[in-house]
């Protein structure tokens, strides 16, 4: 078993700006719990949504089943509740209606008591010519690293 789990949605930062971040906790069954401690999670295509109820859920996220599980194993792409507070969910909540933002999942952790737990954005989506702006500003540092790079040799 590994000791620090970081299950990331690389895309994310890509796609999306991020305006704020949130911890939320995640209701798992038995079997989902131990499959994330393996590391056998993807959250590359998620999304979070409210239900009617006001309640924040992660849709999409992959967690494969766990091996060594009899027949009480868990669906590997069921909606999973995210746990936040009241006041961070009205927040969310308004902000998602009114404005067209949406959350997005960055992060699966293990905490230091053992717990599952997501960090979510508050995101607003990139246009074409803000994707092409990052893969320049990315190729020229990469450019201005080989050059600090080759000087100091």
């Amino acid at each position: 078993m590994q000791k620090n789990i970081n299950i990331r949605n690389k895309k994310a930062s890509f796609q999306y700006e991020l305006l704020e971040t949130y911890v939320a906790g995640i209701v798992l069954s038995g079997t989902e719990i131990k499959s994330i401690r393996l590391g056998k999670a993807s959250i590359a295509e998620s999304f979070c949504e409210f239900n009617e109820k006001g309640e924040l859920f992660v849709i999409n996220m992959q967690i494969d089943e766990y091996s060594h599980a009899s027949h009480f194993n868990h669906k590997p792409k069921a909606s999973r509740k995210l746990l936040l507070n009241k006041k961070e969910l009205k927040k969310l909540h308004k902000e998602v209606r009114t404005s067209g933002l949406t959350i997005v999942p960055l992060n699966v952790f293990i905490n230091e008591r053992g717990f599952a737990k997501m960090k979510i954005a508050l995101a607003k989506g990139k246009k074409l010519y803000d994707k092409r702006e990052a893969i320049k500003e990315r190729e020229s540092k990469v450019r201005l690293d080989r050059v600090k790079k080759s000087f100091n040799n």
